[in-house]
């Protein structure tokens, strides 16, 4: 298979560093407030590559940090009257809670800033004494003049960096030096944390966190590193000079993997345009399923618009999705019942749906004798490996389900393949983090005699051979999520 890495811009063929093995890591939050859609989107993407890589037969342990200590925190934590490490515990577990409710549930671990502040101590020494970073009375700095690849993830030379540094330090040897130690004895900054060190009482810069952190884990090098698009520079290229000007080895990951960015009908998202959306504020309205294929529709590199178009559209496809699924059953348990099976299969009826899905595995979807579900699973597979391209692979799915259901309605398909292909779509749901033979919400009397009326009414159009408009209502059911078979 092939990743696309941000440093090469291009695909590569998957390397790891060790057999079998895939050390991950991903940026995580700044716990100051509620996780918001773009967010949403990053950990999705990459809580999806990782169920991908473990299906096709990878050990994949995923570290994501946890940044608890930062301006950020301690501005709002003034602002709100409230302890700032209260406040980062309280955001840290809503984000959880909110991951949890997308089924981002793939983290190996999480690791706080806080709690690796020996780590972090030791980077900055080290650095210190190889001479990449120098002490001032306002903190430590890491010399970006003696790291001459600085920018290369970014593609930017160090005398084109001037206009991007935001933190104007005059005890700085250029604006282009990056804090690895922020010092806090000054009175205008009593009250905020701060923890002992040799440079004197402070708190740790954004970048040397996240290397200290990797460091202990994973070692100086691991196999792929992700993030959000926003994050290329300054705060990946600093890691790499970081840990490379530490380690002496390069280069620090083999992937730099990056997610696009997300716009709200077509604008940037901000508060300040009045279109900023929570994780928790949209899951009032849609499912975390729904968003998970919303987001998966779209290529993970790719720009993202939400709208709720989008959304809907989204919601529909889960529901089409499973009432073919539905159909799928109906048309297995009428094999069973009229006892077109042989014995051993008949036996699987007997069986609770935990172990049936067991039972499943012995029905191979690779060698089927059903030449679309061959198709479906090879395009299904083929996008997957082609940089986990998520839109070509649900396309896939479409796809079959459309020729599949002219099939099942002909009864063109043995109860081998019928039981192969809720084996491939026992997989989908795994590997895309939905449930698809979770059963959605029961229509009420009233809508179920309505989809009646409605059945009737195109049984009559089709004898009276009136067979546009019978088509016509039939698709515009499909557009609702409702699957129809002639």
């Amino acid at each position: 298979m092939e990743i696309y890495s941000t440093m090469s811009r291009e695909k590569e063929e998957l390397n790891t560093l060790f057999e079998d093995k895939i050390k991950l890591f991903v940026c995580g939050p700044t716990v100051y407030d509620d996780a918001h859609i773009g967010h949403g989107r990053t950990y999705i993407s990459f809580d999806t590559i990782k169920r991908y890589l473990e299906f096709k037969g990878y050990s994949v342990f995923y570290l994501q940090n946890i940044t608890d200590i930062d301006d950020k925190i301690i501005n709002r934590a003034k602002e709100s009257g409230v302890d700032s490490k209260l406040l980062a515990k309280k955001f840290e577990k809503r984000f959880i809670e909110d991951m949890a409710a997308l089924n981002v549930k793939s983290v190996n671990y999480f690791a706080r800033a806080t709690d690796h502040m020996e780590e972090i101590l030791d980077q900055i020494q080290r650095l210190i004494d190889k001479g990449f970073a120098y002490v001032t009375e306002t903190g430590v700095y890491f010399e970006v003049a003696k790291f001459k690849d600085y920018g290369k993830l970014a593609n930017r030379k160090i005398e084109e960096l001037e206009t991007h540094r935001i933190d104007i330090d005059s005890s700085k040897k250029s604006p282009n030096d990056f804090a690895l130690w922020k010092n806090r004895e000054a009175e205008e900054f009593a009250g905020e944390p701060v923890w002992d060190s040799p440079w004197g009482k402070g708190r740790p810069g954004w970048h040397i966190e996240d290397t200290a952190i990797t460091e202990k884990y994973f070692g100086p090098q691991y196999d792929i590193h992700g993030g959000g698009l926003d994050l290329i520079f300054p705060h990946h290229d600093s890691e790499i000079a970081q840990m490379e000007a530490v380690s002496g080895k390069e280069p620090l990951v083999q992937y730099w993997m990056h997610t696009g960015f997300l716009n709200v009908s077509g604008e940037k998202m901000s508060k300040s345009l009045g279109n900023f959306i929570t994780i928790r504020d949209l899951l009032k309205e849609y499912s975390g399923e729904t968003f998970r294929l919303f987001v998966l529709a779209t290529h993970y590199r790719s720009p993202i618009d939400f709208s709720e178009v989008s959304l809907h559209q989204a919601e529909k496809n889960v529901a089409r999705i499973r009432n073919y699924l539905q159909v799928l059953d109906e048309k297995i348990n009428e094999e069973f019942e009229k006892g077109n099976v042989s014995d051993d299969i008949a036996k699987l009826a007997q069986l609770e749906e935990n172990e049936l899905f067991e039972e499943l595995l012995n029905f191979d979807y690779y060698v089927s004798s059903y030449d679309a579900l061959n198709e479906g699973v090879s395009e299904f597979f083929k996008s997957m490996d082609d940089d986990f391209s998520t839109p070509k692979a649900i396309a896939a799915i479409f796809s079959f389900i459309k020729q599949s259901n002219k099939d099942l309605n002909e009864d063109n398909i043995i109860i081998d393949d019928l039981l192969a292909i809720k084996h491939w779509f026992a997989d989908i749901s795994q590997i895309l983090g939905i449930d698809f033979f979770a059963k959605d919400d029961e229509t009420s009397g009233d809508e179920e005699e309505l989809l009646k009326i409605i059945a009737d009414v195109r049984q009559k159009l089709r004898a009276e051979k009136q067979y546009d408009l019978s088509d016509e209502i039939r698709d515009k059911l499909v557009s609702l999520g409702i699957e129809v078979s002639d």
